[in-house]
């Protein structure tokens, strides 16, 4: 699936298009969930809530 159509389902509430988009993302939250080459879990987790957040809040350019 396209990642547009994949946030526009997980903005609807699709359970599994936020799993496919949060996996696609993970890798970048765990990298910046590092301070001083230790892995924070705190962050980690409002770095996902954040994400969560960017899509319930995503709005179409168009």
């Amino acid at each position: 699936m396209r990642f547009d159509e994949s946030l526009f389902k997980a903005k609807a509430g699709d359970m599994e298009a936020k799993t496919e988009i949060f996996v696609k993302y993970r890798p970048l939250l765990i990298k910046y969930s590092m301070v001083n080459r230790r892995f924070d879990e705190d962050l980690y987790q409002e770095l996902a809530v954040e994400l969560m957040k960017c899509i319930r809040y995503f709005k179409d350019a168009e």
